[in-house]
């Protein structure tokens, strides 16, 4: 019976999701507005939607499983993620946008050159579906684990449900979606929260039956080189990331840029907090689990604590998470492939008709590629393996050339491609070949600072001996020298007009929401109060974007008056 209520609740809000995908089904007019929102999207939607897609299922797998055996080191680590998006907001956000490209490999293109572009995008494409794929797997695991299905069946159901309202809606989809699933998790974690600590004993009896380094800020293999390390590499992973530089290029202004970046680092500086207790907490409730069974360990809290409805409410945020980055990166490499590989390389004169399609197959085909990953991850090593090797390897040498450039002018194509091959080719010896035949293995901190420091020494060693100005900055600079065409005004209309029909359904799917938990409070045994009151407070917090909608005017525009008296509609 438990199992059937979860089931339910997950069926009715997934379906839902898909709904608002469908929503947004015929939205998209070209490849600006079904890939970037017309470059005006409001900057809050922007940084939530930057939050969940940086977030996912992973955090409470991997990080809850660093959580539970080490205790506040989690939290420490996640707040690398906080800096690097202050950083990202000072220097890099308001630089992508006054790029004027539309992704950053247009960005590429156009600063360091075709070839370059081909190589990064590539790369890209490659490490896209490795890094997603193994996001899709821990919630997969979880609702297998949860709800008794087979996990290849779980991974399949989830992974197509991703891509349907991905392919489907384009970016605005995404970013509605990724509010709802912020507000469905940030409930379902706020009730499990205090529900833990109670069945805890409460806080005293937790804090005295964990080790005495669980609050340190570093321990075991997470030391200071890591955590310095790790900072330095999400500096550039979240300023340079493509699915990232996407919501700093799909607002209007450069300032509005910055304060996308600067959100994110607000919430990732209380959120991790909130996330790493429940995990924590458990570690003095049960102290057994060993190996990969750490992995489990947020599951199995929420196992022990929350009612029927409840779990499956949870299970539908931990899903949402991981859908929000998973299919962020669908979003953005389909616009890599539609922008600059298909119009770019095969059939410059495709239509904007051609390219809407183009883009959805590939966000589909890019979606399997995304299941199949997903399905390898437990033969790897388990979910922290997999991310903590692939940051390690390609983090460095494939995002910090492109930043690099933001700032250069020294920097060439040719150097940033050489620089790149030669990391990534030093990482990748360093991780398969001198285990195999010298039995040298790098730690975790050591492999980090690796795949950093490598790049940024060869790029600052690049930029010193580099006695003039590229001549790919040059072409570059005359390039951004041309006119811009003036924005056509029928276009800012449809564009308006978007922008108001997503937040009405943002005000609508939160007022959904909330309904939905309401019904929980019928349905759940154990914390009704609390439900509702959260409940609550997402119906009042649905009216801000909708206060948001009716502020956009909507002009009448006809061939004969361009410039009509303004309509609300």
């Amino acid at each position: 019976m438990t199992a059937t209520i979860d089931t339910v609740v997950i069926f009715v809000f997934s379906a839902f999701v898909l709904f608002i995908g469908l929503l947004f089904a015929r939205t998209g007019r070209n490849l600006k507005s079904f890939f970037a929102g017309g470059e005006a999207v409001p900057w809050f939607i922007g940084g939530l939607s930057l939050f969940m897609s940086f977030f996912s299922a992973g955090t409470f797998v991997a990080w809850g499983s660093v959580a539970y055996k080490y205790g506040w080191t989690s939290v420490t680590i996640q707040w690398t993620m906080g800096l690097g998006g202050l950083i990202t907001g000072l220097f890099l956000a308001p630089r992508w946008k006054r790029t004027g490209a539309l992704t950053a490999a247009e960005f590429v293109k156009q600063r360091l050159g075709l070839p370059v572009q081909k190589f990064y995008v590539y790369i890209f494409m490659l490490v896209s579906l490795l890094n997603k794929g193994a996001v899709l797997y821990p919630v997969a695991l979880l609702v297998s684990v949860s709800l008794g299905y087979p996990l290849p069946a779980c991974t399949l159901a989830l992974g197509l449900m991703m891509i349907a309202y991905t392919a489907i809606g384009g970016l605005w989809a995404v970013m509605v979606t990724d509010i709802l699933q912020f507000v469905i998790l940030t409930a379902a974690v706020l009730i499990v929260l205090p529900l833990a600590l109670q069945h805890a004993g409460g806080w005293d009896n937790f804090v005295h039956k964990v080790p005495a380094d669980f609050f340190h800020a570093l321990n075991g293999e997470y030391n200071l080189g890591f955590i310095i390390a790790f900072a330095c590499y999400h500096i550039s992973y979240i300023g340079g990331n493509w699915t990232f530089v996407q919501r700093y290029t799909s607002v209007d202004t450069p300032a509005a840029a910055r304060k996308v970046a600067f959100l994110f680092a607000g919430l990732y500086v209380i959120s991790p907090v909130i996330w790493m207790l429940p995990p924590m907490i458990y570690r003095s409730i049960n102290p057994a689990l060993v190996g990969l069974q750490t992995e489990n360990a947020y599951l199995e809290v929420c196992r022990l604590v929350l009612p029927p409805g409840l779990m499956g409410l949870m299970l539908t945020g931990m899903y949402f998470s991981t859908s929000a980055t998973a299919n962020t990166t669908l979003n953005v490499t389909s616009a890599v492939f539609t922008n600059d590989i298909y119009k770019g390389l095969i059939n410059p004169l495709a239509s904007d008709k051609k390219l809407i399609a183009v883009g959805r197959w590939s966000s589909f085909l890019l979606g399997l590629g995304m299941i199949g990953i997903a399905l390898l991850v437990p033969a790897a090593g388990g979910m922290i393996e997999v991310v903590l090797s692939i940051a390690a390897i390609t983090g460095g040498p494939l995002l910090l050339p492109p930043v690099w450039a933001l700032f250069s002018k020294k920097l060439a194509g040719r150097t940033a491609y050489i620089i790149s091959a030669v990391s990534l080719g030093i990482n990748l010896v360093f991780k398969f070949i001198t285990p195999w035949l010298f039995h040298l293995k790098l730690d975790r901190s050591q492999e980090m600072m690796l795949g950093v420091g490598l790049p940024l020494l060869l790029l600052v060693a690049a930029t010193l001996l580099a006695r003039t100005v590229a001549a790919d900055y040059l072409r570059y600079a005359q390039f951004r020298q041309q006119e811009v065409a003036p924005p056509n005004p029928e276009e800012m209309e449809a564009i308006r007009r978007q922008n108001r029909f997503g937040l009405q359904v943002i005000a609508f799917a939160l007022a959904f929401t909330a309904l939905l938990l309401f019904v929980l409070c019928f349905i759940t045994p154990t914390g009704k109060s609390l439900l509702a009151g959260i409940a609550a407070a997402i119906l009042l917090v649905a009216a801000i974007p909708l206060r948001a909608a009716q502020k956009i005017r909507i002009h009448l525009i006809t061939n004969d008056q361009p410039h009509a008296q303004e309509e609300l509609i």
